[in-house]
């Protein structure tokens, strides 16, 4: 496909939209999709899709409702072959959208998020990770692993429920490890504003510097 031949980078592309609740122009197939959604979800699924399709027609120059890409809720978003891939991540707040000629994934926490730090590395961390300082572990400190690993499953395409113990976090190499799937991940992770933002992705060919091409938190 010729769109693919023009997005060669090696530098993944970033989109950050602030979530704020606006009503979006939205294919047929997804206000169908949203029809059997509850309020709240349908909301952010339209908002989001629409988010979605925004950054993939700064990219490709085609109309946002034309994007070929399949991005039904729960599942991971999938582009014609040829179109390269994207990942994408939101929290309460906000969404992530991130595309790569390579397998990618991406997710996004607030900083300052309020959870049981100490009860979430206890349950998974603990138990399939021998190199965490469990004396030194903060909250800080979970909310950034944690979010490394969903960056891991969404380039891996699997399930927290599933995936999240076999997940182990490599420190010292700045990599994460899949040990029933023998897969090794490099990652990167950063702050933006108020968000933790975390990139996986399998090639040490892609460039570490990560400009936000989009950002609307500033806007009206």
């Amino acid at each position: 496909m010729k769109i693919f031949k023009n997005y060669q980078s090696k530098i993944p592309k970033i989109w950050f939209y602030e979530l704020k609740g606006i009503k979006h122009v939205a294919t047929l197939k997804e206000i169908e999709i949203a029809k059997n959604l509850n309020s709240q979800k349908a909301a952010i699924y339209l908002e989001t899709r629409a988010y979605i399709r925004s950054a993939l027609s700064s990219l490709f120059k085609i109309d946002a409702l034309d994007i070929p890409i399949i991005a039904n809720p729960g599942e991971p978003p999938k582009l014609p072959q040829g179109m390269g891939h994207v990942s994408i991540s939101h929290c309460n707040d906000a969404l992530v959208v991130v595309w790569h000629k390579n397998k990618i994934g991406i997710d996004i926490e607030r900083s300052d998020r309020k959870f049981n730090y100490q009860a979430i590395a206890k349950k998974y961390f603990f138990k399939t990770n021998q190199s965490l300082n469990k004396k030194n572990l903060d909250r800080s400190m979970v909310l950034n692993y944690w979010s490394i690993i969903e960056a891991a499953i969404k380039w891996d395409e699997g399930k927290i429920s599933r995936d999240i113990l076999e997940w182990e976090y490599l420190n010292n190499k700045n990599s994460i490890h899949h040990k029933k799937k023998k897969t090794n991940l490099y990652f990167d992770q950063f702050v933006f504003k108020y968000w933790t933002i975390s990139i996986a992705y399998k090639n040490l060919n892609i460039e570490n510097n990560f400009n936000i091409l989009c950002d609307n938190s500033n806007s009206i």
